[in-house]
């Protein structure tokens, strides 16, 4: 009898672990039907042709800012200009370039405050296009007593680009812009950054928000091209 039940329960535990083999299987194989592992057609990045660099101030094109009054400020002690980083990695590679900048014609004694900041994220394991728009559009529901954010498309750049505006709802002069725009392109993105401030006894006068667009734009077309050879 004890061999006997011992078998009776060695055949239950048998069913049972079929059974949890079974189970498993098939949640192994939702699995591999929701990422695509049966038929091989996963999503594979689009990066558009665009590569990987260690510097990105290599290509970032700052012509339309020099055309507009501006040079890049000297290096001072131990501080750099422009500044670079970047990461590669097996699911995101990231690259980054900060430049200051000063007016041409700004005398020693003027304050001004004047960079502009790159990025560019290439996304090797996930497709940032459904959420590419949202996120800039959130900046529309970030006002202040003081100012608020305007988001509008922008077109002949990529596959979708965005401009944010700050809006300024109490200053009457014009001190400075604050000026992002937003490029995708495949499972590339791009972000590039303007602010300015110039102060109001200064000498040289700041650009308008709407003057900041277009030099991102000329710039962010030409740096784009470059990222590509």
């Amino acid at each position: 009898m004890g061999s006997g039940g011992g078998a009776g329960g060695g055949g239950k535990g048998w069913l049972w672990g079929l059974g949890g083999a079974v189970v498993a299987s098939a949640v192994w194989a939702g699995v591999l039907f929701a990422t695509g592992g049966f038929d091989g057609n996963g999503a594979e990045a689009d990066l558009a042709g665009y590569r990987y660099m260690t510097n990105l101030c290599g290509s970032t094109d700052p012509q339309a800012i020099e055309d507009s009054g501006y040079k890049q400020k000297d290096e001072s002690g131990s501080s750099s200009n422009p500044q670079h980083s970047s990461s590669e990695n097996p699911a995101l590679d990231s690259m980054t370039c900060n430049i200051d900048f000063e007016p041409s014609g700004a005398s020693t004694s003027d304050y001004s405050s004047v960079w502009l900041y790159t990025t560019a994220s290439l996304h090797k394991k996930t497709d940032p296009g459904p959420e590419f728009e949202a996120q800039y559009r959130s900046y529309e529901d970030q006002k202040t007593s003081t100012y608020s954010y305007e988001v509008s498309p922008v077109r002949g750049l990529g596959e979708e680009a965005y401009v944010v505006r700050q809006e300024s709802k109490s200053s009457t002069s014009n001190t400075g812009a604050y000026v992002i725009l937003a490029v995708r392109d495949g499972w590339m993105t791009y972000q590039s950054t303007w602010s300015e401030y110039v102060s109001t006894s200064s000498s040289a006068s700041a650009k308008t928000p709407e003057e900041a667009t277009e030099m991102l734009r000329k710039s962010a077309k030409a740096t784009l091209e470059k990222m590509k050879e």
